[in-house]
């Protein structure tokens, strides 16, 4: 048994009651026939045209079951709507787990068999505009709501058919209350402040889950509101809280293969809308080539987000990006040491889930022409402040905001 099997499952806090399952399937019947919205006053006619003897109570749930069957995620919706819940996650028809910021949960919910859990999946992948079926097994796409979904179908998940959701988030979380929960020192939030104020070039990275879109719009929140922001996203999750945002979005392929709108593209059209500062979501492909391009050519403040275990690992990670693009190693490297000033690194503390600043580092040009991340504030899991190496390189990267570092 792991570890997440021994965990108590959570109660669900979906739909509940004694509606049968062939009212609710005549109703749903109905409506699609008569090509009505699930609304309540919709569905109360049609029960009623089927002769469901309901109270108020039953019809109200009947209503949310059926609208979240025929518009929503089904049986997974009401864990959509959960506060704090960020992901859910099914793993075959038996087995589903929500992370509510504290880690993964089990969930004890009812998605009624496999052929029920492979349905919701194609439904959801055609509210995207994408194909799901035996000849593509697996898509991976964006709900209208911005919601991103991945399923795997059998085959392929022998198991039975795999859905992962992750939620958009809700709303912008400022400094002030990451701080607040745990995630950074106050030495820390000064320094932080002070590389936005001095808009230097850096990047927030961590594994998954550790935060960083999160964090990365708290930050951008800090930017002064004369700055024009342009975001650029594969999914659109960054909500800053600024005044002057504009936002770009990448768009997938057609079932033909064609349309599709890639991140690269996106980058330097972004560079053509006056941007003051220039933002990429999480960079992971081609794109690098562009936004270091960029970087060194007067756009001052960029930033973005990187997958990366360690902060050691970014530069590692940056030259497998470039060089995967078509640039030397000694380009990469090259365009770098220019380019980006520093790494915000994140983790994610087990057991008990908490996010937090965990390294700041600077990166350094070696003798050998390759870049390095140098440790300049580590902070510990007790709260304890270390300066590192690179602490007298980050003092002019703080511009006026130098004293953030003593």
């Amino acid at each position: 048994m792991s570890a997440h099997e021994a965990e108590p499952a959570i109660a669900s806090p979906g739909v509940r009651g004694d509606t049968s399952p062939e009212l609710l399937a005549a109703v749903r019947a109905r409506l699609i026939a008569m090509g009505v919205p699930p609304t309540p006053a919709q569905v109360a006619g049609a029960l009623r045209a089927e002769g469901g003897p309901l109270g108020d109570d039953e019809l109200l749930a009947a209503a949310k079951r059926l609208g979240a069957d025929l518009t929503g995620a089904g049986p997974l919706q009401p864990l959509l709507e959960l506060p704090g819940v960020t992901d859910v996650l099914v793993n075959g028809p038996y087995e589903v787990w929500i992370d509510g910021g504290r880690g993964l949960a089990r969930v004890d919910i009812t998605l009624g068999g496999e052929p029920a859990v492979r349905g919701l999946a194609q439904r959801l992948a055609a509210a995207a505009g994408r194909r799901l079926d035996d000849a593509c097994p697996y898509v991976d796409a964006r709900l209208p709501d911005g919601t991103r979904l991945h399923a795997v179908l059998p085959p392929v998940a022998p198991e039975g058919t795999c859905l992962s959701l992750r939620l958009p988030r809700r709303r912008a979380f400022g400094l002030d209350e990451l701080v607040a929960a745990g995630g950074a020192s106050p030495l820390g939030a000064r320094i932080l402040r002070g590389l936005v104020a001095a808009r230097t070039a850096f990047l927030v990275t961590g594994g998954t889950g550790t935060g960083k879109t999160t964090w990365l719009a708290a930050l951008l929140s800090l930017a002064d509101p004369a700055e024009r922001l342009v975001l650029v996203e594969d999914s659109a999750e960054l909500r800053p809280d600024h005044a002057h945002t504009v936002r770009l979005q990448t768009r997938p392929a057609n079932v033909e293969g064609a349309g599709g709108v890639p991140m690269q593209e996106l980058v330097r059209q972004a560079l053509r809308m006056r941007p003051d500062r220039l933002v990429v979501g999480e960079v992971r492909g081609a794109e690098v080539v562009d936004l270091l391009a960029a970087l060194n050519t007067g756009h001052e403040g960029g930033c973005g987000t990187l997958h990366a275990n360690a902060a050691a690992d970014v530069p590692a990670r940056l030259e497998a990006l470039g060089c995967a693009a078509g640039l030397s190693r000694e380009a990469v490297h090259s365009q770098l040491a220019a380019a980006l000033s520093v790494v915000v690194h994140l983790v994610r503390e087990r057991p008990g889930g908490r996010r937090r600043v965990a390294e700041i580092c600077v990166l350094r040009r070696a003798t050998t022409g390759l870049v390095t991340a140098v440790p300049a504030i580590t902070f510990t899991p007790d709260g304890e402040d270390r300066t590192g190496p690179g602490a007298a390189a980050l003092r002019p990267l703080l511009g006026e905001r130098t004293e953030a570092i003593t």
